[in-house]
């Protein structure tokens, strides 16, 4: 089940406001759609931005997820992505409950303001 609510922001701890700022810098740096950063189970974190070449498809969570596992993570502790859109698409969200079945998900908009919480199986 998803936590909609104005002031998730100011409710969170440093580190997934870290998370959250990760995000946004990975989304700016090129321009992408979106950007995401994780955070592992040892409290290191990996980004990742959205792939659009014509042979390779990738949302950004599932890049961040992608490099996360690629440097060893079992598990995570939590994600974020910075994106326009109105919710974290369906394969975002498997690859992110693949390692973590309950850990929260934080959808940022452009400026960085967490306008979803989610913690959904």
């Amino acid at each position: 089940m998803a936590e909609r609510t104005e002031s998730v922001t100011e409710q969170l701890d440093p580190e997934d406001s870290k998370i959250v700022t990760l995000a946004r810098s990975a989304r700016a740096r090129i321009g992408a759609a979106e950007g995401a950063a994780v955070r592992d189970t040892d409290g290191r974190t990996y980004t990742g931005c959205t792939v659009g070449l014509t042979a390779l498809r990738l949302t950004a969570l599932q890049v961040a997820v992608a490099t996360a596992v690629s440097s060893g993570a079992e598990g995570l502790e939590a994600a974020a992505v910075v994106t326009a859109a109105g919710e974290v698409d369906a394969d975002s969200m498997a690859a992110v409950r693949e390692l973590a079945s309950t850990a929260p998900v934080l959808r940022a908009n452009g400026d960085g303001e967490v306008v979803e919480l989610s913690r959904e199986v």
